[in-house]
């Protein structure tokens, strides 16, 4: 019986790989999602040429992938590629590291995958190709794979089986898996990881089909969400799409659900984000994976309450997600512990957002950025572009060095060392974190995909998402060819120059995002100002037979301005953040004089802060100086409170840099959130 039924699923392996359509290389493929708008540009159609982003390519290429590669091959520092060793009987042993560990290293070889897509170095697909090798002889015959079963099963222990433990993050491990081996055949049209992708999902499938609802609480942080409806889009295998719409209502079944893994309330019934933030952000992006494939409007309902939920009362002013280390659920009306739970790394309430004690965890800032992608490809609204925007210039690229080699796994808006307590993760970014390294290979693939959300398409043609210098040389939905070259320095620039080097040769649209936070742009065709009206946080169509020589210019504004929180958020009361265009500021103390204290100066409502060019650890800096007030500098110790005393005006001269580039020189204090002098 158990021959038969491998044989059988080896058949079905077959007829899935050979439905596979090789067309469709997008890194997230909605270009056969009925209820998208948007799909992607292949990977590989972008080539980041200058500027900002090249620059972060560059060390991605160079640093990053080749950095965290050796980590993550070398059991001194990290097991877990020996782990798959190991689980294979290449090498003897015991598993080592976290139970996500396989999902860390998923998100490696992705980030792999998508840096071979943009450069074809041969040498990133030899060490792809004996990679999947070792991934592969680890697979259990029916398409099972977690290294720490698999290993104790080796070793015939008796103490390990499939989803034994619903915090083991196997099908977080497995979701990751599937993306990866998507990405990795759409790059290198290879199935050799898909294969071992598409006998995992059937091992889901066929494990759901018969699950209780309280194993199905092995879907701790749903990563696997939208790696099935990604399987689904690469095979056409509809039971695929059969098991993410159940995974969906699987979900709050069980009794005695929890809010820190997102399932004590039935998706469909809530109402405001709450609990774990990495997992609700996952959980949101995948329900967008869903309802692209379904129109199932319960789903977007939901989605809407969620994204504003979040984006208007929870959310930090850099995109970060997640306020709390261990907050509870939203208030209950009675002790019942089912009211009133303890989360880690919680939403919180609205508009609790600590700023010292933030905890923003870069998997839940990336978290964002996957689930407003997801809503942009299925509506082509701006909003969510600007989010996006946002959190990668921000809360996303905080979580890692300049140089490509440290990282942080919380990002807080402030730090002192004057706080009389220790957190439990370093301020300092460090070049491995021991028990939870999920975020580097996170940010790392992060980094890699970029120019994946550079832009979109659609049946009207071709959307400009983010901006920055590249070139894009791809086709259109009905098969014409265009070519663009995009000259900028954004985001220190908002001057944006766009050859067209190939028209489609009909008349096409090209819709240009104009931020949020952008006044008074400007777009001009060959010297001629269009009369389209560029509304804030909009696409801006421009219709007509594009010609191979134009030139367009957007001309985005980027003044230095003051932001202020609701007055509800009690920890920024009469205080205000600096931005420029989508980046955010702060003040480090490695800028001040010596004597000065980051937390004694103060801004002036009528403060004219001037942007300077700077270089920090090789990269090119945007800087912000000017003057700014101090306040009383009397030692605060042993004291909690005192009488004000009147600061002295333009006593200083400070330097603001982007608040992603913060803790570059060493160890520092930081502040987000500067008093305001009025």
């Amino acid at each position: 019986m158990w021959s038969k039924t491998l044989k059988l699923l080896a058949v079905s392996i077959v007829l899935v790989i050979g439905n596979v359509n090789a067309q469709n290389k997008a890194l997230v493929n909605t270009g056969k999602s009925t209820y998208a708008k948007l799909s992607s540009v292949d990977m590989g159609n972008v080539t980041w040429t200058n500027g900002f982003w090249a620059d972060r390519f560059k060390v991605c290429r160079d640093t990053m992938i080749p950095n965290l590669w050796r980590i993550y091959t070398d059991p001194k520092i990290s097991h877990a590629y020996r782990n798959f060793e190991i689980a294979a009987g290449l090498d003897t042993g015991s598993h080592e590291g976290p139970p996500f560990h396989d999902g860390d290293f998923y998100k490696l070889f992705e980030a792999v995958a998508s840096m071979y897509a943009s450069t074809h170095d041969p040498n990133l697909d030899a060490l792809m190709d004996k990679t999947i090798a070792v991934i592969a002889k680890a697979q259990r015959a029916d398409g099972y794979i977690h290294t720490p079963t698999i290993i104790e099963e080796r070793k015939n222990t008796g103490k390990e089986k499939a989803f034994n433990d619903r915090l083991n993050f196997e099908t977080y491990n497995l979701g990751h898996l599937m993306t990866a081996a998507c990405v990795h055949y759409r790059a290198t049209g290879k199935t050799t990881l898909l294969k071992v992708a598409v006998k995992a999902t059937d091992y889901l499938y066929n494990f759901y089909k018969t699950a209780s609802p309280e194993l199905a609480r092995n879907a701790i942080c749903p990563s696997h969400y939208m790696g099935v409806v990604e399987m689904y889009r690469t095979t056409r295998d509809p039971k695929y799409l059969e098991l993410a719409k159940n995974l969906i209502n699987i979900r709050g079944l069980m009794e005695n659900g929890t809010d820190d893994n997102q399932d004590r309330i039935p998706f469909r019934q809530q109402t405001q984000a709450m609990g774990h933030a990495v997992r609700a952000n996952y959980l949101f992006a995948g329900a967008a994976d869903v309802y692209a494939e379904t129109g199932d409007t319960t789903l977007m309902h939901t989605l809407n309450l969620m994204w504003n939920d979040v984006v208007n009362r929870k959310m930090y002013i850099t995109g970060g997600c997640g306020s709390l280390y261990d907050g509870v659920s939203p208030d209950g009306t009675s002790y019942n512990p089912n009211d009133v739970q303890k989360v880690h790394q919680a939403y919180g309430r609205d508009y609790q957002l600590p700023n010292f004690t933030a905890h923003n965890e870069t998997c839940a800032n990336i978290g964002n950025v996957l689930w407003n992608w997801r809503m942009l490809q299925i509506t082509g609204k701006a909003q969510y572009a600007d989010v996006m925007e946002l959190a990668l210039y921000n809360s996303v690229l905080s979580g890692i060095s300049l140089s490509g080699r440290d990282f942080l796994y919380t990002n807080p808006l402030s730090y002192s060392d004057d706080q009389p307590f220790s957190q439990r993760w370093s301020k300092d970014r460090v070049g491995y974190i021991k028990l939870s390294n999920c975020c580097p290979p996170n940010v790392v693939r992060t980094i890699s995909e970029i120019s994946d959300y550079a832009y979109s398409v659609s049946d009207k043609g071709i959307w400009f998402n983010l901006y920055g210098g590249n070139v894009l040389s791809t086709k259109l939905k009905d098969g014409s060819s265009i070519k663009l070259t995009q000259i900028t320095n954004y985001p220190w620039d908002g001057k944006i120059s766009i050859n067209v080097d190939q028209a489609p040769g009909k008349a096409t649209s090209m819709f240009f995002r104009i931020p949020g936070w952008s006044k008074n742009a400007v777009l001009t065709i060959n010297g001629k100002a269009v009369t389209t009206i560029l509304s804030l946080g909009d696409y801006a169509e421009i219709n007509r037979e594009w010609k191979t020589g134009d030139k367009i210019e957007l001309n985005l504004p980027m003044p230095v301005t003051m932001m202020e929180a609701n007055p509800l958020v009690e920890e920024t009361r009469n205080q205000v953040a600096v931005k420029r265009g989508p980046v955010v500021y702060c003040l480090e103390s490695a800028d001040l004089a010596k004597g000065q204290r980051v937390f004694n100066i103060a801004l002036s409502s009528k403060n004219e802060l001037k942007p300077e060019m700077i270089k920090i650890d090789n990269s090119n800096i945007m800087s912000l100086t000017g003057k700014a007030d101090v306040r009383d500098e009397a030692s605060w110790k042993n004291q909690l409170y005192k009488e004000i005393a009147t600061p002295k005006q333009n006593a200083v001269d400070i330097r603001l840099i982007p608040y992603y580039a913060w803790g570059n020189r060493g160890h520092v204090d930081m502040e987000t959130w500067i008093p305001l002098d009025r």
